[in-house]
Order: structure tokens, then sequence, then C-alpha cells
């Protein structure tokens, strides 16, 4: 499954919740008798959008059977997700975030970096996470430096500008870029 949100908080006392939606599709993904999916108490739950109005381009949605405020805060910090089979076909050259996990990372001159763990960060900032050697790596995901993505090789060829991989070498993480 693919993540497409967090459920951020409660709102209002009739069981709404404010999401903050990680997609870039987020009135078709969000809208009315759309289904979600969250794991909940260690059970996958199914989630039914009832009603949903955007504020300030984030939706505020009334899932079916959550009525009240405390129904609604107990939800606070799900991670919403969806089946990868109900995600839109990209135009070629874009790529879904979780489909570079598992990536394995190399440079331009075929030095070995690891393989990608994770993608951490916002849609207009992000980063790989990648478990290599070195330890932890962290990667900013950027035209300039990622030169080749591809996910159905399952490899991305990366061009770091100088002192990147020495600096994470050295236990002293990046600052990853933050919008929120």
């Amino acid at each position: 499954m693919a993540v497409v949100g967090r459920i951020a908080r409660a709102h209002g006392n009739r069981g709404q919740v404010i999401i903050d939606a990680d997609t870039d599709f987020p009135r078709e993904r969000f809208r009315p008798q759309g289904e979600l999916f969250a794991l909940r108490g260690g059970t996958v739950v199914r989630l039914v959008i009832a009603e949903v109005r955007f504020h300030r381009e984030r939706p505020v949605v009334a899932l079916a059977g959550v009525d009240t405020m405390n129904d609604a805060e107990a939800l606070a910090g799900l991670e919403l997700r969806v089946p990868v089979d109900w995600l839109a076909p990209l135009p070629a050259g874009m790529f879904y975030r979780h489909a570079l996990v598992g990536c394995r990372v190399e440079t331009a001159g075929g030095e070995e970096v690891g393989v990608v763990r994770r993608v951490d960060g916002s849609l207009g900032g992000s980063h790989l996470v990648v478990d290599g050697s070195r330890g932890e790596v962290l990667i900013p995901l950027a035209v300039d430096i990622c030169r080749v993505i591809d996910p159905d090789a399952r490899r991305i060829v990366i061009d770091p500008p100088d002192g990147l991989l020495d600096l994470n070498s050295r236990g002293t993480p990046a600052a990853p870029p933050r919008e929120r």
C-alpha cells in the first residue's frame, strides 16, 4: 500500500479530521465515498469518506462512523494508505516516492553508495535515506544530484556535490530541506 496522507488532528465537534495530504492528486484521492486504509491497533481498518471540503488546500474530512470529536481525536497521527494499484498512472519520467525504496544508489563514477531505505520530506523538498557502508546517507532528491532515476531497474545514479558523502560518513547528517 502507498501512503497518501496522515490525519493531522480533529476539526470541530462533529468528528471531522484535517488531513496532511501526501499526494499530488488530493481532490481525486479525498472525495466522498472514497476509501482509505490505516493500521490501527495492529489491524488494518477501512475508512470511508462521507464528506470532504478543502480549507487552505488541506482536506477536512468526515469519515463514516466517526461522529464525535473524541472519535476523531483517536485517529490523529494515523497514516492513510491505498493499494498501489489504485494510484494514478504517471507520465514518463515521473515516479512515486515509494517506488524508490529498495533502489541501489551509485555515483556517476560507479562507486556503490547503498540502498534507499525511505524517502523523507515534503513534495517540495525530499531526500533519500540510504543505508550504505558509510552508515546512513542523506541525499537530496534533486535533479542536479540524482542524475538517473530508474525504479524499474531499481537504480539511482547520483552526482553528489563535493563533500556530501564525506559529511554523511562523519556522522553529521546534512539538514534535510523542510517546507512544513
